[in-house]
């Protein structure tokens, strides 16, 4: 982390579920159905779906190549053979220019988003507006209530962002513009987010506030009526598939939280470590001031304390930018989709409980209601968009995460290297003495 000041923003002054099948498909993978057709006993376990996409070659390098000869070429010789963005797309949009606003009752934060999209759902070709975090929230929101069946994207914390304190500094609104930037791409790639009418409008409307408060009655009792299901009927049982979800992203949340804290805790003691550091490097230069024959070496031990100390840094910046966000990211990801599995059981529930409702009544042959019916639909729609969404999310962290940790690699083999150049440039100071004895 750098030592200095936080920077002044510019102001406007005092104004995969691999394993899993796709629902529509009509057959089951190979890990989830055994020969016989039957659910397979090992399919409720998170070890069944997720432990592979976080597993990288012990060697760090793909199966029959040679380690790289420096840390530039470990990430020209990754290969991300499951790239999902192979269609053509037709929506674009950034979030970029961040802008301090100091008026009387708060002070607050704005960013630019640009949209540039060939749909006919929007009048022009490119938007420009500005938005602050509030927005986003409403968005989501919006989002949730709309769209109960699918995914939504989580976003940054609201207030604490952990190791930043001024929430105003450069270092922080760059970190949470990276995070809204990243928010907004998620729902552009997204087949029937991107298509949601309140995402139109927050691209779009100069005026937000106005659509904030006229509202649309539609959508939100839309989502309120999966919200408000079944009093306290309790959930027979969740189907396999479901429960195994379920299970991985208790445990994937759990070991991404266990990992955060020990970065931060690492982070920490990098940060501590670079003070000293810093301190070190000056004592051998005031040293060599006294000395005569050392004095040339003295000087460059501390060079080199310089030189290790502005590597240091730079890796210290490189976890705290780039690492910590992505593992906070999915943390939230996972409660977002905990959130929505709840839902999905909220409405098996009223669909069981409405099927018992009709079994109790004492006819010889039973109608089954329209209201049934429909409920029915609401769970198969639920059932699946759930599997494609769970399926698209990991398609996504198996991508982020091998980008991420061959980048953490790349990083810490740059700093070792700098390093390693630094003490081997003392060497030949010291033969040198060493042969005018």
């Amino acid at each position: 982390m750098s030592g200095g000041l936080p920077k002044a923003l510019p102001s406007t002054g005092p104004h995969s579920l691999r394993d899993m099948p796709h629902p529509l498909a009509g057959s089951s993978s190979e890990e989830a159905v055994g020969g016989d057709g039957t659910p397979s006993p090992d399919l409720p376990t998170a070890r069944s779906f997720g432990d592979k996409d976080l597993i990288l070659p012990n060697g760090g390098t793909p199966a029959g190549t040679s380690s790289p000869a420096s840390s530039s070429s470990l990430l020209n010789r990754l290969q991300l053979d499951d790239d999902i963005d192979g269609e053509t797309r037709d929506l674009f949009v950034t979030v970029d220019d961040p802008k301090k606003h100091v008026c009387t009752m708060e002070t607050y934060i704005t960013y630019r988003i640009t949209t540039k999209s060939t749909r006919v759902e929007f009048d022009l070709p490119e938007y420009s507006v500005r938005r602050r975090y509030q927005d986003f929230d409403w968005l989501r929101s919006k989002l949730e209530e709309s769209q109960p069946t699918h995914l939504i994207p989580p976003l940054p914390e609201k207030f604490v962002v952990k190791g930043v304190v001024d929430r105003f500094s450069e270092e922080f609104v760059e970190t949470r513009r990276k995070a809204l930037d990243k928010f907004l791409k998620r729902i552009t790639d997204h087949p029937v987010l991107s298509f949601n009418e309140h995402f139109n409008v927050f691209l779009t409307a100069k005026d937000l506030n106005a659509y904030k408060k006229q509202g649309m009655a539609l959508l939100t009792r839309v989502g309120e009526s999966v919200k408000h299901v079944t009093g306290g009927y309790k959930l027979r049982s969740r189907p396999l598939e479901f429960a195994a979800i379920g299970e991985y992203l208790d445990t994937f949340a759990l070991k991404l939280g266990t990992i955060d804290r020990i970065a931060q805790r690492i982070i920490k003691e990098e940060i501590e470590y670079l003070v000293e550091l810093r301190e070190y490097g000056p004592v051998y230069s005031t040293w060599s001031a006294l000395e005569g024959e050392l004095a040339e070496p003295l000087e460059g031990v501390s060079a080199c304390m310089g030189n290790c100390s502005t590597a240091l840094e730079e890796l210290t910046d490189d976890m705290t930018e780039d690492f910590l966000p992505v593992l906070r990211e999915y943390i939230l990801y996972s409660d977002s989709m905990k959130s929505v599995l709840k839902k999905r059981d909220q409405v098996q529930a009223e669909y069981e409980a409405k099927l018992e409702a009709v079994a109790l009544r004492k006819e010889d042959r039973p109608k089954v209601p329209a209201d049934v019916e429909k409920c029915q639909d609401r769970m198969e729609c639920f059932n699946a968009d759930l599997k494609a969404d769970m399926e698209r999310w990991q398609n996504n962290k198996r991508q982020d995460f091998r980008q991420l940790l061959m980048g953490m690699a790349d990083k810490n083999i740059q700093y070792y290297e700098k390093c390693l150049t630094a003490w081997e440039s003392i060497i030949p100071l010291l033969q040198e003495k060493q042969e005018a004895k």
